[in-house]
């Protein structure tokens, strides 16, 4: 297992974004990171995979009762009726022959429940992913380079899901602050079997149980507070397997408290503006985990597309595996 100097995250998180870094790979105007490992023959792979036809929604649901408090002025979706069946029966739509209609609208920060962090999300030191200047790239126009839009159709392909809460945990749930090392993850596959085994272009899904126990117990301090997720130490992992993108059941992707003396989530540092790694946070596999422990299949079909919106550095996401 490799170890950190807790007191030293300058020097880790610089030693770990050169070592992991693939500015360049794939040319200096790249906009997909890691995706370019999700290519054609993937895709049909991943495809092959539905044999039973049953499907799972892996999102919360989008409403006032979500985990956000505010910080960072992220607050739970606002739900706003426009027209209503109260209006169309009161004659208030100017419609003809009968015909009435509802419309609505939400407004909501675009990282507020399940979604993707893009690749303009994060920076290291002024730099966003590829190495660009990110005072540039990210203005308040949005992301000038990496918007979130250019990603919309390719994440589709063959997912993964590593049950770490109930191959490592306690009733199917690991404790807030719980490290997620490499060991564990190579611990939960080899007790999964080989339909969980981790390669290139692979989208992978990570539970953690927590979300199991926020829905439970109330939301506490989910969005923001301490909670299991990855160990620093997993971004060779996330680097050596090329997987495409990565996303958890938790807030915050890494565990927390992270495991530096003074940092803030590191592993993001490291992992979307030097490797190019698309995360996503606050999924919800639940469901589709029950299932996968039912028949020992952790392979699916992975469709989980960001809403294609202009220079934004975030999506929300409704990703669906079918099996």
């Amino acid at each position: 297992m490799t170890t950190l100097d807790r007191g030293n995250p300058e020097g880790e998180i610089a030693k770990a974004a050169a070592a992991y870094s693939n500015w360049g790979r794939w040319g200096a105007d790249d906009r997909l990171g890691t995706l370019n490992h999700l290519d054609e023959d993937k895709r049909r792979q991943g495809a092959a995979l539905v044999r039973q036809g049953v499907s799972f929604s892996l999102s919360q649901r989008f409403d006032m009762n979500g985990p956000q408090k505010g910080w960072r002025r992220r607050t739970n979706p606002v739900h706003t009726m426009l027209d209503t069946g109260t209006d169309a029966a009161a004659g208030h739509q100017p419609f003809p022959h009968g015909i009435g209609g509802a419309d609505d609208v939400i407004a909501m920060p675009l990282q507020c429940s399940t979604q993707w962090d893009g690749l303009g999300h994060i920076f290291d030191h002024g730099r966003a992913w590829n190495g660009r200047d990110a005072a540039t790239t990210v203005t308040s126009e949005g992301d000038q380079v990496t918007g979130i839009e250019h990603m919309a159709a390719d994440v589709a392909g063959r997912g993964v899901l590593l049950d770490v809460g109930r191959a490592l945990g306690t009733d199917g749930e690991l404790p807030d602050g719980f490290a997620i090392t490499e060991d564990h993850l190579r611990a939960t596959i080899e007790a999964q079997g080989p339909s969980s085994v981790v390669g290139r272009g692979d989208l992978v899904v990570i539970r953690t149980g927590q979300l199991t126990r926020a829905r439970r117990e109330g939301w506490g301090d989910y969005a923001g507070g301490d909670a299991p997720g990855l160990s620093f130490t997993t971004a060779g992992w996330l680097h050596r397997t090329e997987i495409a993108a990565v996303a958890t059941d938790t807030w915050g992707f890494e565990v927390r408290p992270n495991e530096f003396d003074q940092a803030f989530q590191p592993l993001h540092q490291v992992a979307i503006p030097n490797m190019g790694l698309l995360i996503g946070e606050m999924w919800d596999p639940d469901a589709l985990a029950e299932h996968c422990a039912a028949d020992g299949v952790y392979e699916f079909w992975l469709t989980a597309a960001p809403l294609p919106i202009t220079g934004a550095v975030g999506s929300p996401v409704n990703p669906v595996a079918v099996k």
